[in-house]
């Protein structure tokens, strides 16, 4: 087979950031022209919520500009017509006077205005973004779990999280440039106008073709910057991972450096070609621009004369006009370029706004019922849950009972459901049918922040939180000293923390001044320790010593039996020999319970748990027997 291109190994499966790319490119100034004006609003609103004062402050002082703007053109005109009359040159420069001082005024309020108005948008953008932002992580962290395994939502949060935060503050910006170029334009046509209706036309022979040229080259920027955006981001992975901490011991193991920088060679060229081939294709583009923007000026200049040849305007107003159409030009090729990126990120604005909307609708309705502290028994009764998108169920008419106090152990293969069951008991999945009940109450119709309050979870894939060794066991909880230091005992952390350089106060992520790392068994012991901190009634441990050898394993379950005294306790485990006095065991395969019972019980049995515990007991004696 064919190697692939360099764009097209990203390995990504959907490219959610590509999504507007096609409507965006076929959009011509029709489509822009319907759509804009919902998309500005969407903008204005925002802003408005961000600082009414700012928004109030920038769009009012720019139309003042505008205003400005005239008056000084029209001065001009009458500076002109004082200085083109009949008599003494002196008495001509008296006349000009007070126009001239009109003139003077007129700039310099127009420049004070402009300047007070960018001023108030630069402190308009971040208070948007950061509006914007604040919105989009409302919803992200409130909405249900199973959002973010459905596919399709979680490439709208993606895009609306990288582009559509960022295009909410580049809107204002935008809708801001817009109203500055659209308000330099009226004021020319204006002034214009007033000098001589006829003279309008000028305006648009002149500026229309450096408006197209401007438009059409930031088309092809934005279509360059899109076709290599995979290939961009290899390029950047290639270099993370010849240039960060983690890969680098591999890198050097494997001897990966002459590959990785062949291959980022590769992705680079591909990168670097396209960007000459629309250097070269704007460059083309600009100098067409330029020369109808020359042939359109010689075609203005001599309606200009032909005006002037046959009296219809007199000679002052023929400069003035010739000051207002350059000027005139410049706001109209503005105005487009501002147009264009506008309706570019409008898209994605409109994307932010979409996902939003989409958001809500996947908040978890609040409901009233609280919790009791603790319970007597919590059972899940023919629950079947199937992941957004799948196409086979994770559970199939489960039935568990776990009682207070009992340890419970959940054991199987991977792939047989033994997480998702436990999430689906915590509360953080809801169960396509079935149901599950703490003591007598639905979970569904309990309140699910006040639910999580009770219960503890430790998964396998636990966070490593770039906090202090004591904000990563109290989580935000009230600090409690000597449960800190009872929990930290407890999970076996107490003296790896000692040992840190700062203790209870290192920062554990070394990307931060004086941060310090971990190995994985370590962390795994402040994540035990983070259970125990809270102090809830039902622990949930998923895979809790993976990271640990057999020692260290054995003394950890016997702190989580002795700990966990009068709470509930459900493990999972693939190490078999650390479940023998679990109360219950569970075995799952592909979604269901085939066996259930005492260690003994299962082993009488002789059915999937005995096969299970006799290949590790073997493995064990197997290596114990190898002589040394």
């Amino acid at each position: 087979m064919p190697e692939p291109a360099p764009a097209q190994r990203s390995g990504l499966a959907v490219r959610y950031w590509e999504a507007r790319d096609e409507e965006f490119m076929s959009a011509g100034l029709r489509t822009m022209a319907r759509e804009l004006p919902a998309l500005v609003g969407g903008a204005a609103r925002t802003a408005w919520q961000a600082s009414r004062l700012d928004a109030a402050t920038t769009l009012g002082l720019n139309l003042a500009a505008g205003l400005f703007t005239t008056v000084a053109l029209l001065a001009v005109n009458s500076v002109l017509e004082s200085l083109f009359a009949a008599g003494p040159t002196t008495a001509r420069l008296r006349a000009a006077i007070g126009a001239l001082l009109l003139v003077a005024g007129a700039t310099a309020l127009r420049a004070g205005l402009l300047a007070g108005a960018s001023w108030a948008q630069a402190r308009l953008k971040p208070q948007v973004e950061r509006l914007a932002e604040t919105r989009l992580l409302q919803l992200t962290s409130h909405v249900e779990l199973a959002a973010f395994d459905d596919q399709q939502f979680h490439d709208a949060m993606q895009r609306a999280r990288d582009s559509g935060v960022p295009d909410s503050a580049t809107m204002v910006d935008m809708t801001v440039n817009v109203v500055n170029g659209a308000v330099g334009v009226l004021a020319t046509i204006i002034t214009l106008g007033v000098l001589q209706p006829v003279l309008m036309p000028l305006l648009l022979i002149t500026a229309v073709p450096g408006g197209w040229a401007a438009m059409r080259a930031a088309r092809m920027r934005y279509a360059a910057y899109r076709r290599v955006s995979t290939a961009r981001r290899r390029k950047f992975m290639l270099s993370d991972l010849m240039a960060e901490r983690p890969p680098a011991a591999e890198v050097r193991a494997f001897t990966l450096r002459d590959y990785l920088l062949a291959e980022y060679d590769r992705v680079a060229d591909h990168v670097q070609q396209v960007e000459l081939d629309v250097a070269r294709q704007q460059t083309a583009v600009l100098v067409a621009g330029n020369l109808m923007t020359g042939a359109a000026t010689v075609v203005a200049y001599v309606a200009l004369g032909g005006l002037l040849a046959t009296s219809v305007i007199p000679l002052a107003v023929a400069g003035t006009a010739v000051l207002t159409i350059r000027a005139g030009g410049a706001s109209l090729t503005g105005l487009m370029q501002s147009l264009n990126k506008l309706y570019e990120a409008g898209l994605y604005f409109g994307d932010y706004l979409d996902f939003c909307a989409l958001a809500k609708t996947r908040v978890p309705v609040r409901q009233a019922t609280t919790p009791p502290v603790t319970f007597d028994r919590l059972t899940a009764d023919g629950v079947t849950f199937t992941y957004p998108g799948a196409d086979r169920r994770a559970l199939r008419d489960m039935t568990v009972t776990v009682a207070q106090g009992e340890v419970i152990a959940l054991v199987g293969e991977n792939g047989s459901g033994k997480t998702t069951l436990a999430k689906l008991l915590a509360g953080l999945y809801r169960p396509d049918s079935g149901v599950i009940r703490w003591d007598s109450t639905d979970l569904g119709e309990i309140n699910g922040d006040e639910l999580r309050e009770r219960i503890s979870v430790i998964a396998q894939d636990h966070t490593r939180w770039p906090l202090t060794a004591r904000e990563n066991i109290t989580m935000g909880r009230p600090l409690d000293e000597k449960r800190l230091a009872d929990a930290a005992a407890a999970a076996g952390a107490a003296d790896l923390i000692a040992a840190l350089p700062r203790g209870y106060d290192t920062l554990l992520d070394r990307r931060f001044h004086d941060g310090h790392d971990l190995s994985g068994g370590q962390w795994q012991r402040i994540a035990i320790a983070r259970a125990f901190y809270r102090d809830a009634a039902l622990m949930i441990f998923d895979e809790p010593t993976s990271a640990l050898d057999a020692r260290a394993e054995h003394a950890l379950f016997e702190r989580i039996r002795t700990h966990a005294d009068r709470r509930t306790v459900i493990l999972i485990t693939h190490r078999l020999a650390s479940v023998r006095y679990a109360d219950r065991i569970y075995v799952l395969a592909a979604g269901s319970i085939v066996e259930q019972g005492t260690h003994a019980e299962l082993m009488l049995l002789n059915g999937t748990y005995a096969q299970m515990y006799e290949l590790q007991a073997a493995a064990y004696r197997e290596r114990e027997s190898r002589p040394v």
